[in-house]
């Protein structure tokens, strides 16, 4: 079984709970081994080696030993541990660590597998954060193609989140801007706490899951890749297009595009950012904006790690005045790529039975943007189906001057018409008709209640 999930999303400790309730229960031998990021293939093997020794596999004894010379050979004394009649479960935590490191382990594994493991009673679970080399693991051609079971573990999702923490929809949304689902956040987090009196807590404290979750991701994801992660900051800091982002980092003189271009394909390949492009029924691939794809880290990147300084010198209080000073803002866009994956998951329906795709709307001078547009194919010439905006404020509904500025944007949107709906999306609620369709934090949930299950701190 291939185990994948962005980091701090809990992969380690769902296999640790199932070893402690069921292996452990029952007697079933056990191999655990971590691969460790950036470790020399020498020095990795002489740890398998050692922990191998070290397991309660029924031949552990006599297969470890010194450190084997390849990894065929470290992975043929692990299947000689193993008993022929007797169950056992191996499990090999971030492997695609051990495959950067050593391209040879890739096929020692797929060859082990095929010629000596897959005959033994064991379960062989594998896990892996970097999700774009999970994927590669399984496709054609690949070690593990339809060699095994696929299982991808998500952070909790905004029905989960408002399970969870006993908050309404529109206050779990919050929740989920700032947590991204990860459960270690989650579970720190006060029932029935909103984001403010959350992070008031989490500011004035260096080791909350808030501080180090940020921290071990960036440390992990780029230990070397200093101009990947300089060019996520600035995205993170709020700079979506080449140009700026280019700008920003070279100062007077812009980042040169081939280094630029380097580094955007390794956040997108990492699944790190998003390169959108505008939906409507004409492609616009120059007019492209990035964003980081997780929730948790777009807010960290924007508000946490900056204020790491003021954090580490107990100003817990500094950090949190300027994120109040700034949130009301960010919130309107932070929730409008999670508002088009809820309306993604609702649609189509009865009443837009063509709506297929669901994207935003921008010109060259991103002036104007339409938050909402939904189109009946992917490819280039769809239909429009609805045009609509997003209005996520505490204390102000969706306004008449709401609605006259989305038909004035709807307008210029290629493939739009006067007979195309309007739709609204509103924290608050509406003030006004006149509006095809009407989505509140209520409804767009429901994307996500009908799969959701109890969760429990």
């Amino acid at each position: 079984m291939l185990l994948r999930g962005r980091r701090r999303v809990g992969k380690s400790r769902l296999v640790e709970v199932f070893l402690e309730r069921v292996a452990r229960r029952t007697g079933i031998s056990t191999f655990w081994f971590t691969c460790t990021e950036g470790e020399t293939p020498e020095r990795e093997r002489e740890q398998f080696a050692a922990e191998l020794t070290a397991s309660d596999l029924p031949g552990a004894a006599d297969a470890g030993g010194d450190a084997a010379a390849t990894w065929h050979m470290a992975l043929r004394r692990l299947a000689d541990a193993l008993d022929d009649d007797q169950p056992a479960i191996v499990v090999i935590d971030e492997l695609p660590w051990l495959v950067a490191q050593d391209s040879a382990a890739e096929g020692a594994l797929q060859t082990v597998w095929d010629r000596y493991l897959s005959r033994k009673p064991v379960l062989l679970v594998i896990i892996g954060s970097d999700l774009a080399m999970m994927e590669h693991l399984t496709s054609y051609g690949r070690p593990f193609y339809q060699r095994g079971a696929e299982m991808i573990l998500d952070a909790l999702n905004p029905a989960e989140v408002a399970t969870m923490l006993h908050l309404d929809p529109a206050d779990a949304f919050d929740a989920f801007m700032v947590s991204g689902g990860l459960p270690m956040i989650c579970q720190e987090w006060p029932q029935g706490a909103r984001w403010d009196g959350y992070l008031r807590a989490a500011l004035n404290d260096p080791a909350s899951a808030l501080i180090v979750s940020g921290e071990r991701t960036l440390t992990a994801e780029f230990p070397s890749a200093i101009r990947a992660l300089d060019v996520l900051k600035t995205i993170g800091s709020g700079e979506r297009t080449f140009t700026t982002i280019a700008s920003r980092l070279g100062g007077s003189t812009p980042l040169n595009p081939a280094s630029m271009n380097n580094a955007l394909r390794a956040l997108i390949d990492k699944r790190v950012i998003v390169a959108d492009e505008p939906t409507s029924n004409h492609a616009a691939p120059k007019e492209r904006r990035y964003r980081v794809a997780d929730p948790f880290l777009r807010f960290w990147l924007r508000f946490v790690g900056p204020a790491l300084p003021l954090v580490e010198r107990g100003r817990g209080d500094l950090a949190m005045t300027a994120i109040e000073a700034s949130w009301r803002p960010w919130r309107g866009k932070a929730i409008e790529p999670i508002v088009r994956s809820a309306l993604g998951q609702l649609l189509p329906s009865e009443q837009f039975p063509d709506a297929l795709v669901v994207g935003g709307w921008w010109n060259r001078i991103s002036n104007p943007e339409v938050d909402l547009v939904a189109v009946d194919e992917v490819a280039d010439r769809g239909r429009v189906v609805f045009v609509g905006s997003v209005k996520w404020r505490e204390d102000g509904m969706f306004s008449g001057t709401d609605l006259a500025v989305l038909a004035r944007d709807a307008s210029m949107v290629p493939g739009y018409s006067p007979g195309v709906p309007l739709v609204g999306v509103s924290r608050a609620g509406f003030e006004v008709g006149g509006l095809a369709t009407m989505w509140s934090p209520d409804d767009l949930i429901e994307a996500w209640s009908r799969d959701a299950t109890p969760v429990q701190k």
